[in-house]
């Protein structure tokens, strides 16, 4: 793996993932890309994303696991035995970052939550990240992604107007939580630089499902009107959602009342920017239906790259509606290096999805691949046991 002259970031500090699936382990990758020595920590298993793609790889671990755990090491720790237990709480001594994502109450019934690992190491950080948080009358439901974008509301404002509740077809609580810990995690990193103390972080997929929804509860809080689903339209403006031209549909943004009335000159629409329904935002919000239909009698005129081009030209926000295949295979996708082949040991090269932000001084790099499970045992280990011989020679 390639390795960065200039030191990275995060460079000196340790992180322990005790996290599965998504929400942690996408976390502590982003940690672990900024220059974290991520330690994953991992029951006899193995972390459950290792084999929850239904298709074959070379090796026994999916792509999703690839995509979620570089830039680690892996260790198996049975944390319900002693021994393991005993192994864990040796690494807690070195670590200044623990994140997991244990059902709530599994950490303290094995004698590992916050308040005992702080008796080992004051100065750790700690993020426990859950379905519903630490505490509330929903505090031991299942932190599941579809749960918590039913119980914050997002799935009651994704789809059709006309169809059923939807689910948002990213895993939006999952990502917003590892977004969000990340956030906590370094701003507590940077207060420890102060006190010397860590501290705890409660980070809940409800809570990020809910912390995404500024503008539907701004709305609810606004009008008293509880936000309904309304497709790919915007709460705040008009013309603002996906249009049908000749060939399919796409996108485009005139959100204010002169972007509105350029949109109408790049139709040659005149008409539009008088109607009485239509003159201001608040009307066109009003009646959004009848406006969409206007544009589209024209839209339909030409294809979605006629359009897509003359209004970008125009100045106007437009945009064709890609697949996955498209997304990721096109020019910009290219310079921005949003498809990163990785070496694998098992699988050769396989793809990871880029670095989401690119640091110019400090770039990230891939310096570990998506580990084997339990491959760097001894390597911990013998860390471990030479940190406790300078201890003893120092002591």
């Amino acid at each position: 793996m390639s390795q960065s002259k200039t030191p990275l970031p995060l460079e000196g500090i340790r992180v322990l993932d005790v996290s599965q699936v998504m929400a942690g382990p996408f976390a502590c990758m982003l940690l672990g890309d900024l220059g974290a020595d991520v330690i994953k920590v991992e029951p006899p298993t193995g972390d459950q994303t290792r084999s929850s793609m239904g298709f074959k790889l070379k090796g026994d671990d999916s792509l999703g696991f690839l995509n979620m755990n570089r830039n680690k090491r892996s260790i198996v720790l049975d944390l319900k035995s002693e021994e393991g237990r005993e192994t864990y709480l040796r690494l807690v001594e070195t670590a200044d970052v623990i994140v997991e994502n244990y059902r709530p109450g599994a950490m303290a019934r094995m004698g590992l939550d916050y308040e005992t690992i702080k008796a080992v190491n004051p100065g750790v950080i700690y993020a426990s990240i859950s379905g519903f948080g630490q505490s509330g009358p929903w505090w031991k439901r299942p932190g599941f992604d579809l749960m918590a974008q039913a119980a914050s509301g997002v799935m009651s404002i994704t789809g059709a107007p006309d169809g059923p509740p939807a689910k948002s077809g990213v895993p939006v609580a999952d990502i917003g939580c590892s977004l969000f810990a990340v956030y906590a995690i370094l701003s507590a990193y940077i207060g420890r630089q102060t006190t010397g103390q860590g501290q705890f972080i409660d980070a809940s997929l409800y809570e990020a499902g809910l912390s995404f929804a500024v503008w539907d509860i701004c709305d609810f809080w606004g009008t008293g009107n509880v936000p309904q689903r309304i497709g790919t339209a915007n709460r705040m403006a008009a013309p603002y959602q996906a249009v049908r031209a000749k060939d399919g549909h796409f996108v485009l943004g005139a959100n204010n009342d002169r972007a509105f009335r350029k949109l109408c000159e790049v139709m040659e629409r005149p008409d539009l920017p008088v109607h009485p329904l239509f003159e201001t935002n608040a009307l066109r919000l009003a009646n959004r239906d009848a406006l969409i239909a206007e544009l589209e009698t024209t839209f339909t005129g030409q294809t979605r790259e006629h359009w897509v081009e003359t209004l970008l030209e125009a100045g106007i926000p437009a945009g064709s509606i890609l697949d996955y295949a498209e997304a990721l295979d096109n020019p910009h996708a290219d310079e921005r290096n949003m498809v990163m082949p990785i070496q694998h040991p098992v699988e050769g090269e396989v793809k990871n999805i880029g670095f989401p932000v690119k640091l110019r001084g400090t770039p990230q790099q891939v310096r570990r691949h998506p580990p084997l499970l339990d491959e760097h045992r001894d390597e911990i280990l013998a860390e471990l046991r030479s940190l406790g011989e300078r201890q003893v020679s120092n002591g």
